[in-house]
Protein backbone atom coordinates (compact mmCIF):
# COMPACT_ATOMS: atom_id res chain seq x y z
CA UNK A 1 0.00 0.00 0.00
CA UNK A 2 1.39 3.24 -0.89
CA UNK A 3 0.29 5.07 2.04
CA UNK A 4 -0.41 3.05 5.58
CA UNK A 5 -1.50 4.39 9.06
CA UNK A 6 -1.49 2.51 12.17
CA UNK A 7 -3.84 3.01 14.90
CA UNK A 8 -3.93 2.26 18.76
CA UNK A 9 -6.52 1.69 21.10
CA UNK A 10 -8.51 5.33 21.16
CA UNK A 11 -7.22 6.39 18.31
CA UNK A 12 -8.89 7.65 15.02
CA UNK A 13 -8.07 8.49 11.43
CA UNK A 14 -9.80 9.79 8.55
CA UNK A 15 -10.58 8.48 4.97
CA UNK A 16 -9.33 8.92 1.91
CA UNK A 17 -12.16 10.80 -0.01
CA UNK A 18 -13.41 7.71 -2.22
CA UNK A 19 -16.67 6.12 -2.63
CA UNK A 20 -16.03 2.47 -1.40
CA UNK A 21 -14.39 0.82 1.74
CA UNK A 22 -13.52 -2.17 2.75
CA UNK A 23 -13.12 -3.40 6.12
CA UNK A 24 -11.24 -6.88 6.92
CA UNK A 25 -11.75 -8.34 10.16
CA UNK A 26 -8.81 -11.55 10.90
CA UNK A 27 -7.10 -13.49 13.47
CA UNK A 28 -4.86 -16.05 13.45
CA UNK A 29 -6.21 -18.81 16.56
CA UNK A 30 -9.82 -18.67 18.63
CA UNK A 31 -10.89 -21.11 21.37
CA UNK A 32 -14.12 -21.21 19.36
CA UNK A 33 -15.65 -19.96 16.41
CA UNK A 34 -15.91 -15.94 16.10
CA UNK A 35 -18.77 -14.33 14.89
CA UNK A 36 -18.11 -10.43 13.31
CA UNK A 37 -21.34 -8.22 13.07
CA UNK A 38 -22.00 -4.89 12.33
CA UNK A 39 -24.62 -2.30 13.96
CA UNK A 40 -25.64 0.29 12.07
CA UNK A 41 -26.64 2.95 14.44
CA UNK A 42 -28.42 6.56 14.08
CA UNK A 43 -28.08 9.35 16.71
CA UNK A 44 -29.51 7.94 19.34
CA UNK A 45 -27.15 4.48 19.12
CA UNK A 46 -29.40 2.50 18.45
CA UNK A 47 -30.59 0.52 14.94
CA UNK A 48 -33.38 2.25 13.12
CA UNK A 49 -34.63 -1.96 13.41
CA UNK A 50 -33.05 -5.06 13.83
CA UNK A 51 -32.39 -5.19 9.64
CA UNK A 52 -29.43 -2.90 10.28
CA UNK A 53 -28.01 -5.72 12.39
CA UNK A 54 -25.56 -7.32 9.97
CA UNK A 55 -23.92 -10.13 10.26
CA UNK A 56 -23.13 -13.41 8.33
CA UNK A 57 -26.86 -14.35 8.73
CA UNK A 58 -28.00 -11.32 7.31
CA UNK A 59 -25.55 -10.11 4.80
CA UNK A 60 -26.38 -6.50 4.08
CA UNK A 61 -28.84 -3.63 5.65
CA UNK A 62 -31.81 -2.70 3.31
CA UNK A 63 -30.28 0.09 1.57
CA UNK A 64 -27.38 -2.16 0.70
CA UNK A 65 -24.33 0.33 2.12
CA UNK A 66 -22.80 -2.35 4.14
CA UNK A 67 -22.10 -5.70 2.95
CA UNK A 68 -20.85 -8.85 4.96
CA UNK A 69 -18.71 -10.92 3.07
CA UNK A 70 -17.25 -14.25 4.72
CA UNK A 71 -13.96 -15.11 3.46
CA UNK A 72 -12.43 -18.23 5.48
CA UNK A 73 -12.66 -19.30 9.28
CA UNK A 74 -10.27 -16.69 10.31
CA UNK A 75 -11.71 -13.87 7.98
CA UNK A 76 -14.58 -11.85 6.68
CA UNK A 77 -14.60 -8.69 4.80
CA UNK A 78 -17.32 -5.69 4.82
CA UNK A 79 -18.15 -3.65 1.83
CA UNK A 80 -19.02 -0.05 2.34
CA UNK A 81 -20.68 2.24 0.01
CA UNK A 82 -19.24 5.60 1.76
CA UNK A 83 -21.47 7.90 -0.34
CA UNK A 84 -24.62 5.85 0.48
CA UNK A 85 -23.75 5.75 4.02
CA UNK A 86 -23.26 9.21 4.29
CA UNK A 87 -26.45 10.13 2.73
CA UNK A 88 -28.24 7.93 4.80
CA UNK A 89 -29.21 8.41 8.42
CA UNK A 90 -27.04 6.24 10.12
CA UNK A 91 -24.31 8.31 12.10
CA UNK A 92 -21.53 5.53 13.03
CA UNK A 93 -20.92 1.59 12.11
CA UNK A 94 -19.96 -0.07 15.02
CA UNK A 95 -18.06 -3.79 14.59
CA UNK A 96 -17.77 -6.13 17.09
CA UNK A 97 -16.64 -9.90 17.24
CA UNK A 98 -18.11 -12.36 19.33
CA UNK A 99 -16.75 -15.81 20.60
CA UNK A 100 -19.42 -18.60 19.87
CA UNK A 101 -18.39 -21.24 22.20
CA UNK A 102 -16.06 -21.79 25.09
CA UNK A 103 -13.24 -19.45 25.65
CA UNK A 104 -12.65 -15.67 26.12
CA UNK A 105 -10.81 -13.00 24.07
CA UNK A 106 -7.60 -13.46 25.65
CA UNK A 107 -6.96 -16.17 23.86
CA UNK A 108 -7.75 -15.09 20.27
CA UNK A 109 -4.69 -14.12 18.51
CA UNK A 110 -3.56 -11.98 15.60
CA UNK A 111 -7.07 -10.05 15.98
CA UNK A 112 -6.77 -7.35 13.51
CA UNK A 113 -8.56 -4.91 11.25
CA UNK A 114 -7.79 -3.60 8.12
CA UNK A 115 -9.29 -0.48 6.38
CA UNK A 116 -9.10 -0.41 2.92
CA UNK A 117 -9.76 2.76 -0.17
CA UNK A 118 -7.99 4.67 -2.70
CA UNK A 119 -4.79 2.56 -2.41
CA UNK A 120 -4.29 3.13 1.46
CA UNK A 121 -5.14 1.27 4.70
CA UNK A 122 -5.91 1.83 8.36
CA UNK A 123 -4.33 -1.01 10.42
CA UNK A 124 -5.61 -1.67 14.03
CA UNK A 125 -4.06 -4.48 15.57
CA UNK A 126 -6.43 -5.38 18.67
CA UNK A 127 -4.35 -7.27 21.60
CA UNK A 128 -7.43 -5.47 23.96
CA UNK A 129 -9.44 -8.58 25.12
CA UNK A 130 -9.27 -10.24 28.38
CA UNK A 131 -11.94 -12.21 29.74
CA UNK A 132 -14.43 -10.83 27.44
CA UNK A 133 -16.62 -12.88 24.95
CA UNK A 134 -16.82 -9.69 22.84
CA UNK A 135 -15.19 -7.02 21.91
CA UNK A 136 -16.17 -3.80 19.97
CA UNK A 137 -13.39 -3.49 17.44
CA UNK A 138 -13.49 -0.49 15.72
CA UNK A 139 -16.07 2.31 14.85
CA UNK A 140 -17.22 4.42 11.44
CA UNK A 141 -18.02 7.30 12.18
CA UNK A 142 -19.15 11.07 10.57
CA UNK A 143 -16.48 13.50 10.54
CA UNK A 144 -16.37 17.10 9.36
CA UNK A 145 -18.67 16.35 6.57
CA UNK A 146 -17.19 12.80 6.07
CA UNK A 147 -16.16 9.51 8.17
CA UNK A 148 -13.39 8.94 9.95
CA UNK A 149 -12.26 5.27 11.48
CA UNK A 150 -11.65 4.73 15.35
CA UNK A 151 -10.29 2.06 17.23
CA UNK A 152 -11.83 1.01 20.36
CA UNK A 153 -11.24 -2.49 21.91
CA UNK A 154 -13.97 -2.71 24.63
CA UNK A 155 -15.22 -5.70 26.21
CA UNK A 156 -18.51 -7.24 27.13
CA UNK A 157 -18.38 -9.69 29.89
CA UNK A 158 -22.74 -10.42 28.68
CA UNK A 159 -21.20 -11.28 25.19
CA UNK A 160 -23.22 -10.24 22.03
CA UNK A 161 -26.82 -10.72 24.06
CA UNK A 162 -26.16 -7.14 25.79
CA UNK A 163 -24.04 -5.84 23.08
CA UNK A 164 -26.95 -6.17 20.67
CA UNK A 165 -29.71 -4.92 23.09
CA UNK A 166 -27.39 -1.64 23.89
CA UNK A 167 -28.01 -0.95 20.07
CA UNK A 168 -31.50 -1.52 20.26
CA UNK A 169 -31.85 -5.36 18.88
CA UNK A 170 -34.74 -6.41 19.72
CA UNK A 171 -33.88 -9.78 21.28
CA UNK A 172 -36.67 -12.39 22.23
CA UNK A 173 -36.37 -14.14 25.77
CA UNK A 174 -36.06 -17.98 24.97
CA UNK A 175 -39.23 -20.04 25.29
CA UNK A 176 -39.00 -23.14 27.46
CA UNK A 177 -38.25 -25.48 24.98
CA UNK A 178 -35.40 -27.02 26.86
CA UNK A 179 -37.94 -28.12 29.76
CA UNK A 180 -40.46 -29.19 27.12
CA UNK A 181 -38.50 -31.53 26.21
CA UNK A 182 -37.28 -33.69 29.25
CA UNK A 183 -41.37 -33.98 29.47
CA UNK A 184 -41.98 -36.17 26.08
CA UNK A 185 -38.64 -38.05 26.83
CA UNK A 186 -40.57 -38.94 30.15
CA UNK A 187 -43.48 -39.71 28.83
CA UNK A 188 -42.26 -42.18 26.25
CA UNK A 189 -40.41 -43.92 29.31
CA UNK A 190 -42.90 -44.99 30.92
CA UNK A 191 -44.68 -48.19 29.19
CA UNK A 192 -48.04 -47.82 30.72
CA UNK A 193 -48.56 -43.81 30.13
CA UNK A 194 -49.09 -43.25 26.00
CA UNK A 195 -47.65 -40.50 24.95
CA UNK A 196 -50.57 -37.67 24.02
CA UNK A 197 -51.43 -37.64 20.56
CA UNK A 198 -49.97 -34.37 19.72
CA UNK A 199 -46.59 -34.95 20.67
CA UNK A 200 -43.84 -35.79 18.19
CA UNK A 201 -42.42 -39.17 18.76
CA UNK A 202 -38.69 -40.54 18.18
CA UNK A 203 -38.83 -42.74 15.07
CA UNK A 204 -38.00 -45.93 16.57
CA UNK A 205 -41.39 -46.16 18.71
CA UNK A 206 -44.35 -43.80 16.88
CA UNK A 207 -47.46 -43.67 18.63
CA UNK A 208 -50.93 -42.28 17.15
CA UNK A 209 -53.87 -42.29 19.36
CA UNK A 210 -57.01 -43.62 17.78
CA UNK A 211 -59.56 -41.58 19.49
CA UNK A 212 -57.86 -38.86 17.76
CA UNK A 213 -57.80 -39.97 14.01
CA UNK A 214 -60.66 -38.02 12.70
CA UNK A 215 -59.13 -34.82 13.61
CA UNK A 216 -55.73 -35.53 13.19
CA UNK A 217 -56.18 -37.07 9.67
CA UNK A 218 -57.81 -34.63 7.82
CA UNK A 219 -55.92 -31.97 7.10
CA UNK A 220 -52.83 -34.16 6.26
CA UNK A 221 -55.25 -36.49 4.24
CA UNK A 222 -56.08 -33.76 1.70
CA UNK A 223 -52.88 -33.18 0.90
CA UNK A 224 -52.02 -37.17 1.02
CA UNK A 225 -54.81 -36.53 -1.96
CA UNK A 226 -52.76 -34.60 -4.06
CA UNK A 227 -49.45 -35.76 -3.20
CA UNK A 228 -50.65 -39.34 -5.00
CA UNK A 229 -51.94 -37.65 -8.04
CA UNK A 230 -48.12 -36.24 -8.69
CA UNK A 231 -46.60 -39.21 -7.67
CA UNK A 232 -48.79 -41.08 -10.41
CA UNK A 233 -47.98 -38.88 -12.88
CA UNK A 234 -44.02 -39.51 -12.34
CA UNK A 235 -44.78 -42.82 -12.26
CA UNK A 236 -43.32 -42.79 -8.96
CA UNK A 237 -46.81 -44.34 -7.27
CA UNK A 238 -44.77 -47.92 -6.31
CA UNK A 239 -41.74 -46.54 -5.16
CA UNK A 240 -41.18 -46.35 -1.00
CA UNK A 241 -38.98 -44.37 0.51
CA UNK A 242 -37.46 -43.47 4.05
CA UNK A 243 -38.49 -39.03 4.18
CA UNK A 244 -36.87 -36.01 6.03
CA UNK A 245 -36.92 -33.04 6.60
CA UNK A 246 -35.13 -30.13 7.17
CA UNK A 247 -35.64 -26.78 8.43
CA UNK A 248 -33.54 -23.95 8.60
CA UNK A 249 -33.72 -21.74 12.00
CA UNK A 250 -31.51 -18.81 10.94
CA UNK A 251 -32.46 -15.57 12.42
CA UNK A 252 -33.74 -14.17 8.89
CA UNK A 253 -36.60 -17.09 8.99
CA UNK A 254 -37.98 -15.43 12.10
CA UNK A 255 -41.38 -14.14 10.21
CA UNK A 256 -41.68 -17.72 8.35
CA UNK A 257 -41.93 -19.17 11.44
CA UNK A 258 -44.24 -15.96 13.48
CA UNK A 259 -46.94 -16.46 10.46
CA UNK A 260 -47.17 -20.15 10.61
CA UNK A 261 -44.85 -21.17 6.99
CA UNK A 262 -43.11 -23.36 8.28
CA UNK A 263 -45.66 -25.54 10.11
CA UNK A 264 -47.64 -25.27 6.92
CA UNK A 265 -44.30 -26.42 5.01
CA UNK A 266 -44.14 -29.36 7.82
CA UNK A 267 -47.50 -30.30 6.35
CA UNK A 268 -47.16 -30.53 3.20
CA UNK A 269 -44.09 -32.92 3.39
CA UNK A 270 -45.18 -35.06 6.33
CA UNK A 271 -48.06 -35.87 3.41
CA UNK A 272 -45.34 -37.31 1.17
CA UNK A 273 -43.83 -39.38 3.84
CA UNK A 274 -47.39 -40.54 4.95
CA UNK A 275 -47.50 -41.79 0.77
CA UNK A 276 -43.88 -42.79 0.20
CA UNK A 277 -42.16 -44.18 3.44
CA UNK A 278 -42.43 -47.57 4.65
CA UNK A 279 -43.28 -47.02 7.67
CA UNK A 280 -45.12 -43.66 7.61
CA UNK A 281 -42.63 -42.16 10.20
CA UNK A 282 -41.03 -38.89 8.90
CA UNK A 283 -37.14 -37.51 10.19
CA UNK A 284 -37.39 -34.17 11.05
CA UNK A 285 -33.70 -32.02 11.61
CA UNK A 286 -33.56 -27.90 12.04
CA UNK A 287 -30.54 -25.99 11.77
CA UNK A 288 -28.85 -22.37 12.68
CA UNK A 289 -25.93 -22.47 14.06
CA UNK A 290 -25.84 -25.66 15.23
CA UNK A 291 -28.28 -28.38 13.95
CA UNK A 292 -31.10 -30.62 16.12
CA UNK A 293 -32.50 -33.97 15.31
CA UNK A 294 -35.84 -33.46 16.13
CA UNK A 295 -38.51 -36.34 17.30
CA UNK A 296 -39.71 -38.31 14.42
CA UNK A 297 -43.37 -38.23 13.34
CA UNK A 298 -46.22 -39.41 11.75
CA UNK A 299 -49.20 -38.22 10.34
CA UNK A 300 -51.15 -38.88 13.75
CA UNK A 301 -49.13 -36.09 15.50
CA UNK A 302 -48.57 -33.20 13.07
CA UNK A 303 -50.75 -30.43 14.93
CA UNK A 304 -47.99 -27.63 16.46
CA UNK A 305 -45.17 -29.91 15.96
CA UNK A 306 -43.27 -27.03 14.97
CA UNK A 307 -44.40 -24.45 17.93
CA UNK A 308 -43.85 -27.99 20.40
CA UNK A 309 -40.33 -28.75 18.90
CA UNK A 310 -38.72 -25.57 17.72
CA UNK A 311 -40.78 -22.63 17.80
CA UNK A 312 -38.51 -19.62 16.51
CA UNK A 313 -35.10 -19.23 15.67
CA UNK A 314 -32.88 -17.53 18.43
CA UNK A 315 -30.37 -15.01 18.03
CA UNK A 316 -28.91 -15.97 21.39
CA UNK A 317 -29.20 -19.66 22.66
CA UNK A 318 -31.18 -22.43 21.16
CA UNK A 319 -29.59 -23.42 17.15
CA UNK A 320 -28.22 -20.24 17.08
CA UNK A 321 -28.66 -17.68 14.31
CA UNK A 322 -26.51 -18.60 11.38
CA UNK A 323 -26.37 -20.73 7.91
CA UNK A 324 -24.37 -23.76 9.01
CA UNK A 325 -25.83 -26.32 6.64
CA UNK A 326 -22.56 -28.57 6.26
CA UNK A 327 -23.15 -29.37 10.18
CA UNK A 328 -27.07 -31.10 9.59
CA UNK A 329 -25.80 -32.41 6.22
CA UNK A 330 -23.11 -34.19 7.56
CA UNK A 331 -25.35 -35.34 10.80
CA UNK A 332 -27.99 -36.56 8.11
CA UNK A 333 -25.73 -38.60 5.82
CA UNK A 334 -23.80 -40.04 9.37
CA UNK A 335 -27.46 -41.22 10.01
CA UNK A 336 -28.43 -42.40 6.66
CA UNK A 337 -25.19 -44.24 5.75
CA UNK A 338 -23.67 -45.72 9.02
CA UNK A 339 -26.29 -45.41 11.79
CA UNK A 340 -29.14 -47.33 9.57
CA UNK A 341 -27.60 -47.94 6.00
CA UNK A 342 -30.18 -49.11 3.33
CA UNK A 343 -29.07 -50.20 -0.50
CA UNK A 344 -33.21 -50.97 -0.73
CA UNK A 345 -34.80 -47.78 0.76
CA UNK A 346 -33.69 -44.52 -0.95
CA UNK A 347 -33.56 -41.48 1.38
CA UNK A 348 -35.44 -38.24 0.03
CA UNK A 349 -33.79 -35.24 1.77
CA UNK A 350 -36.29 -32.00 1.13
CA UNK A 351 -34.29 -29.00 2.63
CA UNK A 352 -35.89 -25.62 3.38
CA UNK A 353 -33.49 -22.86 3.48
CA UNK A 354 -34.51 -19.04 2.61
CA UNK A 355 -30.30 -18.49 1.51
CA UNK A 356 -27.31 -16.81 2.83
CA UNK A 357 -25.56 -19.71 1.64
CA UNK A 358 -21.43 -19.16 1.79
CA UNK A 359 -20.16 -22.92 2.16
CA UNK A 360 -19.60 -23.55 -0.71
CA UNK A 361 -16.70 -25.80 -0.92
CA UNK A 362 -17.89 -28.35 2.26
CA UNK A 363 -21.95 -28.41 0.55
CA UNK A 364 -20.06 -29.21 -2.68
CA UNK A 365 -17.72 -31.85 -0.96
CA UNK A 366 -21.09 -33.47 0.73
CA UNK A 367 -23.06 -34.09 -2.39
CA UNK A 368 -20.03 -35.49 -3.94
CA UNK A 369 -19.47 -37.77 -1.30
CA UNK A 370 -23.02 -38.84 -0.96
CA UNK A 371 -23.49 -39.30 -4.40
CA UNK A 372 -22.55 -42.96 -4.39
CA UNK A 373 -25.19 -43.47 -1.05
CA UNK A 374 -28.89 -43.78 -1.34
CA UNK A 375 -29.98 -40.14 -0.61
CA UNK A 376 -31.58 -37.70 -2.75
CA UNK A 377 -31.24 -34.07 -1.60
CA UNK A 378 -34.04 -31.73 -2.66
CA UNK A 379 -33.22 -28.53 -2.12
CA UNK A 380 -36.13 -25.27 -1.88
CA UNK A 381 -35.33 -22.29 -1.61
CA UNK A 382 -37.42 -19.50 0.48
CA UNK A 383 -37.99 -15.75 -0.70
CA UNK A 384 -35.42 -14.27 -3.22
CA UNK A 385 -32.54 -14.09 -1.47
CA UNK A 386 -28.85 -15.63 -2.62
CA UNK A 387 -28.47 -19.26 -2.52
CA UNK A 388 -24.74 -19.62 -3.64
CA UNK A 389 -23.88 -23.10 -4.71
CA UNK A 390 -27.43 -24.90 -4.65
CA UNK A 391 -28.25 -22.61 -7.77
CA UNK A 392 -25.59 -24.08 -9.64
CA UNK A 393 -26.25 -28.05 -8.97
CA UNK A 394 -26.62 -29.13 -12.64
CA UNK A 395 -22.79 -27.82 -13.21
CA UNK A 396 -21.36 -29.84 -9.36
CA UNK A 397 -18.78 -31.69 -11.17
CA UNK A 398 -17.25 -35.26 -9.68
CA UNK A 399 -20.53 -36.94 -8.64
CA UNK A 400 -21.13 -40.37 -8.82
CA UNK A 401 -24.25 -39.49 -10.36
CA UNK A 402 -26.59 -35.97 -9.72
CA UNK A 403 -28.27 -36.63 -6.68
CA UNK A 404 -29.41 -33.18 -6.15
CA UNK A 405 -31.72 -30.97 -7.21
CA UNK A 406 -32.91 -27.12 -6.52
CA UNK A 407 -35.55 -24.78 -6.56
CA UNK A 408 -36.51 -21.31 -5.20
CA UNK A 409 -40.04 -19.95 -4.22
CA UNK A 410 -40.79 -16.53 -3.81
CA UNK A 411 -43.80 -17.43 -1.30
CA UNK A 412 -44.30 -20.46 -0.87
CA UNK A 413 -48.10 -19.90 0.67
CA UNK A 414 -48.75 -18.75 -2.54
CA UNK A 415 -47.81 -21.54 -4.71
CA UNK A 416 -50.57 -24.49 -4.67
CA UNK A 417 -49.73 -27.90 -3.81
CA UNK A 418 -50.19 -29.40 -6.92
CA UNK A 419 -47.49 -27.63 -8.39
CA UNK A 420 -45.40 -27.44 -5.30
CA UNK A 421 -45.41 -31.14 -5.63
CA UNK A 422 -45.13 -31.44 -9.39
CA UNK A 423 -41.73 -29.55 -8.68
CA UNK A 424 -40.50 -31.33 -5.47
CA UNK A 425 -40.75 -34.79 -7.77
CA UNK A 426 -39.73 -33.08 -10.33
CA UNK A 427 -35.66 -35.00 -10.66
CA UNK A 428 -36.62 -37.95 -8.15
CA UNK A 429 -37.41 -40.49 -10.66
CA UNK A 430 -34.29 -39.95 -12.96
CA UNK A 431 -31.95 -40.18 -9.82
CA UNK A 432 -34.07 -43.43 -8.72
CA UNK A 433 -33.68 -45.25 -12.10
CA UNK A 434 -29.80 -43.85 -12.43
CA UNK A 435 -29.28 -45.27 -8.77
CA UNK A 436 -31.19 -48.31 -9.56
CA UNK A 437 -29.13 -48.81 -12.85
CA UNK A 438 -25.80 -48.31 -11.17
CA UNK A 439 -26.36 -50.28 -8.48
CA UNK A 440 -26.61 -47.74 -5.39
CA UNK A 441 -30.02 -49.57 -4.88
CA UNK A 442 -30.73 -52.83 -5.29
Amino acid sequence: MSNSTKLITGSNAPLPNDRTLEIAVEWTTSPAELDVSCFMVNEQGKVPSDRYFIFYNQAEDPERNVRFEPQNPHSVKFSIDLNGLLASPIQKCVFAATLDGPGTFSEVQGCKVTAQCSGSEIVYECSEGKAEKTLVLVELERHGGWIKLRAIGRGFNGGLKPLAESHGVVVEEPEAEEAAAPQVAAASSVASAPAPASAPTPASTPVSNPTETKVNLTKIDLLKKKVKVSLEKKRMDAIKARVAVVFDASGSMTSLYQKGTVQRAFEKVLAIAACMDDDGVMDVWFFGSKSKRAPSVTENDYEDYVKKTYPAPRLFGGLGSGNNEPLVMADIIRKYTKEEPSDVLPTYVIFFSDGGIYETKKISKLLIDSSKSSIFWQFVGLGNANFGVLQELDHLQGRFIDNANFFALSDLDQVGDEELYDRIFNEFPDWYRQAKEKGILR
